[in-house]
């Protein structure tokens, strides 16, 4: 039977226009650079829509309207990529750079209305993925999510709303031209929710179709939404800006990229984690240098006309929103900057929180209002952290998994486990097949279904050294069976930013549940048990290397039924870093999160390290 040990040594120092006919052309809104090129669907002379739709081709009508997928039997077939584990998402390859470049060359007029995009950087999804709508913000431009473009476009089928900068269709009209969209694919596949992704403004407007369509299962991303409007900081200088003479208008631009967005912010995304400070100060510096000149390209995203409308329509927009809340069925998530200068996003999100039947909230203390455009985690990250990623009415933790990508590995290793990591040195050794003992993982089959069992050390800190060790040297995802209290607990919703509990969830833990153990085991995943679960790692004073197993350990005659190969495995020197002083058994009768701030109090004050390696 193979056998693993892992041992740590400890050092003492993440609009349509609904009149027009159904005819289309297609024009190329971005030319020059391919990267950057996408299509939209245009009215114009011809019939070619009949004689497309007679033939079933292709995913878009006329105006911008989306057609039902009459050719998806025939995708279906043609979409064979499944994820690997440590897949590249593109995230950091893209700035606020690209998306001003991109804006200039989208905003030049066509004299078209409303439509909808596909960025070209998204590529083609993997097999059945829902449907998103990017709803965009005061630009309208529809390239907001340009940083997240190639991983959202990995699992979903990403369509951009762009509303031309001279543009005047009214807040109904684009309530009407969304709630046109995800009728038809509703009807398409009405067991398949629909993803609404709304920027400030766009936030008004998902929120706004959400009311009006309650029976349509949504799942609505809301980036600072701007349904506080009324209550900005900045209403008393907006008429000021309506009033301002139209050659000072250029300087606007430089005004609210200030107000709106943190430029320290924009310029970091990209940036290695790893890098040394004097390193990192040196891209940054660069960054900004080569951004700032880009700003002035704000004045023709927004001209004075247009950002008059604008507000206008945000005011709208925000009483039309408010006003029907009571009606939104759909299930939420408000992603909320503390340093919002433009709205009170933070205040906004709670007052949502309690508005709303389902809604969830996630802040981000150091980001602005253009929270997509900045520096801060993947969207897709956050989707999937927060379990709101799935292909049914509920979400499966087996079956609508997102393994982590490159990106998601290196954050979750450098910064939020980053000094767990340095501090404790683990080094792993396994046993191979002849009893050999040797430095790494050899021993562990590469093949599942796995059972890897153990028992918790102090804090469970060892979770995070090995599921990244068998990240690194295997790219196996190790599915590790996890309390329910990280799920749907008090622990998952005490803090309202993206904390241990979510990232817990990015890395694919699971309910501990026979149900999704047996999932796990028949899909032949590599599963990670502690029999001794919350208690084992929460223990008291005197209790250390000591086991709390049930008697009869039920997991033994699951692995068998699949003919699992169970690793035992042990960890030593984890219970010597710190000494446990106070004794905390009075407190058993607590809920589990109320233990595990007693135990973390403890290790605060009451911590010794060593420099010694310990081995078993």
């Amino acid at each position: 039977m193979a056998s693993a040990i892992l041992t740590f040594r400890v050092s003492p120092c993440f609009g349509i226009n609904p009149k027009l006919k159904p005819r289309f052309r297609a024009e190329r809104l971005v030319s020059g650079d391919d990267n950057l090129s996408v299509y939209s669907v245009n009215g114009g002379a011809g019939s070619v829509m009949e004689e497309k739709e007679k033939k079933g081709s292709f995913l878009n009508g006329g105006n911008g309207r989306l057609k039902p997928r009459i050719e998806q039997k025939m995708v279906k077939k043609r979409v064979c990529e499944e994820l690997e584990v440590l897949w590249d998402d593109g995230y950091g390859t893209k700035t606020v750079k690209d998306y001003l470049i991109a804006a200039e060359e989208m905003i030049k007029p066509d004299g078209g209305p409303p439509r909808w995009f596909c960025p070209v950087e998204c590529g083609q999804p993997i097999n059945d993925s829902p449907l998103l709508l990017f709803l965009p913000g005061l630009d309208g431009v529809g390239m907001g999510l340009i940083l997240h473009h190639k991983a959202l476009g990995k699992v979903f089928k990403v369509q951009c709303l762009h509303i031309p900068v001279q543009d005047r269709t009214p807040f109904e009209e684009l309530v009407k031209l969304v709630e046109e969209a995800i009728r038809l694919e509703h009807a398409y596949r009405p067991n398949t929710p629909i993803y609404l992704v709304g920027d400030s403004f766009g936030g008004c407007l998902a929120l706004a179709v959400a009311a009006r369509n309650p029976t349509i299962d949504l799942v609505l991303i809301l980036a600072n939404p701007a349904t506080s409007f009324g209550r900005s900081q900045l209403q008393p200088l907006f008429p000021i800006l309506e009033a301002f003479p139209d050659g000072l208008h250029v300087t606007i631009p430089y005004l609210l990229s200030l107000v709106m967005g943190e430029p320290v912010k924009m310029a970091t995304v990209g940036i290695e984690g790893r890098l040394s400070p004097l390193q990192k100060i040196e891209q940054l510096s660069g960054n900004l240098t080569a951004l700032l000149p880009l700003l002035s390209g704000m004045a023709n995203i927004i001209p004075k006309e247009t950002l008059v409308w604008k507000l206008k329509l945000l005011k709208t927009a925000s009483a039309y929103t408010n006003s029907r809340l009571h009606a939104i069925k759909a299930e939420v998530l408000v992603l909320a900057s503390d340093k919002d200068n433009m709205l009170p996003s933070r205040d906004e999100a709670q007052r949502l929180m309690n508005s709303l039947s389902n809604c969830k909230v996630r802040r981000f203390k150091d980001n602005g209002h253009t929270l997509l455009l900045e520096d801060s985690l993947n969207l897709l990250t956050i989707i999937k952290g927060t379990c709101k990623y799935r292909h049914s009415k509920k979400h499966d933790f087996i079956a609508d998994f997102v393994p982590p990508s490159m990106s998601e590995f290196k954050y979750a290793f450098d910064e939020v486990a980053g000094y767990i990591r340095f501090a404790s040195g683990s080094a792993m050794f396994s046993t191979m097949e002849d009893g050999k003992i040797v430095q790494g993982l050899a021993g562990v089959p590469n093949e599942g279904p796995v059972l890897l069992v153990g028992y918790h050390m102090l804090m469970g800190l060892e979770l995070s050294c090995l599921i990244e060790a068998f990240l690194r040297e295997k790219k196996i995802m190790v599915r590790g069976i996890a309390h329910p209290e990280l799920f749907w607990g008090k622990l998952q919703s005490s803090s309202n930013e993206f904390a241990f509990s979510d990232w817990v969830k990015v890395m694919g833990a699971l309910p501990v549940t026979a149900n999704y153990l047996f999932k796990a085991l028949s899909t032949k995943s590599h599963v990670l048990l502690y029999p001794g679960g919350a208690r084992e790692a929460l223990h008291y004073k005197g209790e250390e290397y000591k086991l709390f197993w049930p008697e009869q350990p039920e997991f033994v005659r699951m692995a068998a039924r699949f003919g699992a190969t169970i690793v035992p495995f042990g960890t030593v020197g984890e219970d010597d870093i710190a000494e446990v002083s106070f004794s905390a058994s009075c407190f058993t009768s607590y809920p589990i999160e109320k233990q595990l701030n007693i135990v973390v109090l403890t290790l605060i004050f009451h911590c010794s390290w060593f420099s010694t390696t310990t081995t078993g």
